[in-house]
C-alpha cells in the first residue's frame, strides 16, 4: 500500500508540473469544483438507516446435510459424531488420553455485531441444546474417575483460527491473546476454580475478553444441573440498543424466570464482524460436550451508504492543493448563499469546463504514457473469507510482502509455498508453482487444473486442508491455502525433537478419514506424502497440497484408473514413516534398511516387525497399536489385486471395527508404487499398467 501512494502522489505532482503554465486556469477550475462538491456533501453525511440480519439454523449436524460441512469449521479437538449427528468435543472415538483437550465448532462466516460510526451492537437471539456426558475412554487419576470438566462456552471471537488453552479456561482464551482481544463468552461450567472466582462446579457465567467472569450465576438456584447428563436448552437474548442481556436455561419448554437480566454492554468487545460458535476443554477430569441443535440470528442497524460525488481522477490531481484549500474552505462554507439559482447557473458552468478540461488531459495522457502513472486498477468488493475466489497477483504479492525470502515456508518439485496475511487478517499458506512445472506436461493444461482447483475448494472436511483461493494471473498460477502455525507433519517425524505414539497414532486416523471422505466424494489426493500433512495448533491432521493432476495429454483414462488406489498405496508408505519415525529413502542408515518399504517387508518375514517402530518412543508406545499399524500399512503395498483394500476398509481397520485380513507370509514378487510428484514409477519393482 506504501508504494501504491508514492506512485499515486508522484503521479499528482508530475501533472501538476506538467500543466502548470498552460493550464492553469483549468486547474483552479477543478479546485473550485471540489470546493463546492465538498461543501455541498458535508451536509448529508450519511444516508437513511438500514437493517443487516443474518439468521443461522442447524437442527441437526449430519454430515448428510452438505451445509453443515460447509458452514461449520472445526478447531483443535472438536468433531462431529457420525452416530450422533452431533459436534462433540472432544472426540471421544479416538483412543487416546481425553484429558487438557480444547476445541471449537465456529460458523464459518463472520457475523456483524456492531455499527462501527454509532458503537452500537447488534441485537441478537441464540438458542442451542448441549449435553455433557461421560467418556467410555476416559482415564483414572489419583483424584477418582475422569468426569465433570471444564465446560461449554458459547463465544463471540475476532478469528477462526484461534484455539484456546484446555482445562478451566474452557477454550475460550488462547496463551498468544493480548490484553486487547475481544471475545465475549457465555459459559456452562461443571469445575470449580477458586482462583477464577468461581462460585461452585454448577454454575453459568458471562466472560469479557477475561476467563474471570464478570456475573457468574449458580444454575442449582434455577433447579438445572448441567452434568447430570440430560439434555439442556439455553437461550440467549441480546438488545443492543438498550445493552440489555436476558438468559435462559431449561431442559423442557421456555423457562419463564431468567437465570440473568440485566444491564451489558459488549460493544468494548466487539469488532464490527466477529465470528460465533462454541468452545469447551477439559483438564484433569474428562467430560464429553456435545452440542445437538443451534438457531441464531441477529439485526445490526447500518447508515446506507452512497457514492461520493468525487472521483478517483479528481482525488489525484487535487492532492497537492487540498492543504492549502482548506483554510479558505472552512471560511466558505459558513457564508450562505445569497441566491439558489446563481449557485445552481455557477456549478453547470464550472462542471462544463471541467469535463472538456478532462477530455484534453486524457487524451494527452494517451499520448505520453511514459510520463504518467496509471489510475490504480479497481479492487475486487470484499467477500467473506470462507468463500473460495480468485485472487489477483497484485493480492497475492502484497500478501507475501513481494514474495519476500522471510515468507518462503518450503518448496517441492512443484512450486515454492510462502506464508502470507490477507487484507481481512487472515493468515494463508499460498502455493507459487513453478514455472518449470507449468512448462511441463503436468502443467500445461491450466484449463483442467483450474477445473481442479475449482473441485477440490469445494470440498468441506476437519481433516482436509480448506483451499481459500487461486491466482491465475501475470502467466503465475497460485493456490491459497488455510495456513497452519505447526507446519507439516515430515518437520515434526523427522527432526530434533520426538512426537509421541498418541499423538501418531491420532495422525494415521485423521489422515484415513480424510483420504476416504476424498474417495468418497470419486475424488483423490494424489500428492500423499508426510509433508502433505499438516498439524493444527492441537495437533490434528489435516491433509492438503493436492496433486490435481498427474500428467498431461492422454492420461484422464490413466488417473483415474490408479488415482484412488494410488493414495492408498502412498497412504500404506506413509503409515511406515509415522511408526518408525523415518523417510521411505532414509541414507543416513545402512545400505540394507535405506528401503523402508522393503526393510519393513523382511521384518515382516521375520516376525520381528517391533524393530520398525521408532525407538525413540521409548516404552510409552503402545506396542499392540503400532504393530496393528504397521500391519495396515503393508497391506496397503499389496498389489491391488492381492488385497489392497480401500481407504474406507482402512478406516475399520483402524477403529477396530474390521478384522485385517492375514498378510502374505513373505513379500509379493512386484508392487506398483506411483510417485505422484513425478507421475513415474520408482523403487520396488512397477508393475505394467493395462
Amino acid at each position: 500500500m506504501a508504494k501504491r501512494d508514492c506512485c499515486s502522489s508522484g503521479f499528482a505532482v508530475g501533472f501538476s508540473r506538467h500543466y502548470f503554465v498552460r493550464w492553469s486556469s483549468s486547474f483552479y477550475l477543478l479546485a473550485l469544483i471540489q470546493f463546492l462538491v465538498l461543501v455541498n456533501s458535508s451536509a448529508a453525511t450519511s444516508g437513511p438507516v438500514i437493517n443487516v440480519t443474518k439468521h443461522i439454523s442447524f437442527t441437526h449436524f449430519s454430515l448428510d446435510d452438505p451445509s453443515v460441512l460447509s458452514d461449520v469449521k472445526l478447531l483443535g479437538s472438536a468433531k462431529f459424531s457420525m452416530e450422533k449427528s452431533v459436534i462433540q468435543i472432544p472426540d471421544e472415538s479416538e483412543a487416546f488420553d481425553l484429558r487438557h483437550q480444547a476445541g471449537r465448532a465456529i460458523y464459518s462466516s463472520p457475523v456483524r455485531l456492531l455499527d462501527p460510526y454509532t458503537h452500537t451492537p447488534a441485537s441478537f437471539q441464540t438458542t442451542f441444546s448441549f449435553q455433557f456426558s461421560n467418556s467410555s475412554n476416559a482415564s483414572v487419576d489419583g483424584d477418582g474417575p475422569s468426569h465433570g470438566g471444564s465446560g461449554l462456552t458459547f463465544i463471540i471471537v475476532p478469528d477462526e483460527f484461534t484455539v484456546g488453552r484446555p482445562g478451566p479456561w474452557l477454550g475460550m482464551l488462547n496463551d498468544a491473546c493480548q490484553e486487547d482481544y475481544k471475545a465475549v463468552g457465555i459459559e456452562f461450567d461443571t469445575r470449580q476454580n477458586p482462583e477464577f472466582e468461581d462460585p461452585n462446579d454448577n454454575h453459568v457465567g458471562i466472560n469479557l475478553a477475561s476467563i474471570v467472569s464478570t456475573k457468574a450465576i449458580d444454575a442449582s438456584d434455577f433447579g438445572v444441573f448441567l452434568n447430570d447428563g440430560s439434555v439442556h436448552r439455553a437461550w440467549i437474548t441480546y438488545d443492543g440498543p438498550r445493552r440489555w442481556m436476558d438468559i435462559h436455561l431449561g431442559s423442557d419448554g421456555h423457562p419463564s424466570k431468567p437465570v440473568f437480566s440485566g444491564s451489558l454492554d459488549l460493544s468494548p468487545h466487539l469488532n464490527e464482524y466477529m465470528f460465533i460458535g462454541f468452545s469447551a476443554s477439559t483438564g484433569n477430569k474428562t467430560q464429553i460436550h456435545n452440542v445437538l441443535s443451534w438457531n441464531f440470528s441477529a439485526t445490526s442497524q447500518a447508515f446506507l451508504r452512497f457514492p461520493s460525488e468525487e472521483t478517483c481522477e479528481s482525488k489525484i490531481t487535487l492532492r497537492k492543493s487540498e492543504a492549502a484549500q482548506s483554510q479558505t474552505t472552512q471560511k466558505r462554507s459558513n457564508k450562505e448563499p445569497s441566491s439558489s439559482f446563481f449557485i445552481f447557473i455557477a456549478v453547470a458552468v464550472l462542471a462544463l469546463a471541467t469535463m472538456i478540461g478532462f477530455i484534453f488531459c486524457s487524451r494527452r495522457g494517451r499520448n505520453d504514457n511514459s510520463k504518467l502513472t496509471a489510475i490504480p486498477e479497481k479492487t475486487q468488493r470484499p467477500r467473506p473469507p470462507n468463500k473460495p475466489r480468485r485472487f489477483t497477483f497484485t493480492e497475492i504479492s502484497s500478501a507475501t510482502r513481494a514474495f519476500s525470502e522471510t515468507e518462503m515456508l518450503g518448496s517441492d518439485a512443484r512450486g515454492i509455498y510462502y506464508r502470507g496475511k490477507l487484507s481481512n487478517g487472515c493468515q494463508v499458506a499460498i502455493k507459487r508453482l513453478s514455472a518449470q512445472f507449468l512448462n511441463s506436461q503436468q502443467g500445461l493444461d491450466r484449463r483442467r487444473l483450474l477445473k481442479e482447483i475449482g473441485a477440490m475448494s469445494r470440498v468441506r472436511h476437519p481433516n482436509l486442508v480448506p483451499i481459500r483461493g487461486w491466482c491465475n494471473d501475470n502467466r503465475e498460477m497460485m493456490i491459497v491455502y488455510d495456513f497452519y502455525a505447526n507446519g507439516s507433519l515430515d518437520k515434526w517425524l523427522f527432526g530434533a525433537g520426538v512426537l509421541p505414539w498418541t499423538r501418531r497414532f491420532k495422525v494415521i486416523n485423521d489422515v484415513a478419514e480424510a483420504l476416504s471422505f476424498l474417495h468418497s466424494k470419486q475424488l483423490a489426493h494424489k500428492n500423499m506424502k508426510t509433508s502433505s500433512v499438516f498439524l493444527d495448533v492441537s495437533f490434528r491432521a489435516v491433509l492438503g497440497d493436492f496433486g490435481m493432476v498427474l500428467s498431461a495429454t492422454d492420461s484422464r483414462r490413466f488417473e483415474s484408473a490408479i488415482s484412488q488406489t494410488t493414495d492408498v498405496f502412498e497412504f500404506g508408505i506413509f503409515v511406515l514413516e509415522v511408526v518408525s519415525g523415518r523417510g521411505r529413502l532414509d541414507p543416513e542408515v545402512e545400505q540394507e534398511e535405506r528401503d523402508l518399504v522393503d526393510f519393513a517387508w523382511r521384518m515382516h518375514v521375520k516376525d520381528e516387525k517391533v524393530k520398525v517402530v521408532d525407538g525413540r518412543m521409548g516404552s510409552l508406545v503402545n506396542l499392540e497399536q503400532a504393530i496393528r499399524a504397521l500391519d495396515i500399512g503393508l497391506l496397503c503395498t499389496l498389489n491391488e489385486s492381492k488385497g489392497r483394500p480401500k481407504m474406507e476398509e482402512v478406516v475399520e481397520f483402524l477403529s477396530m471395527d474390521k478384522q485385517i485380513p492375514e498378510l502374505p507370509a513373505c513379500r509379493p514378487v512386484s508392487l506398483f508404487p506411483y510417485n505422484s510428484a513425478t507421475g513415474l514409477c520408482t523403487g520396488y519393482s512397477c508393475g505394467p499398467f493395462k
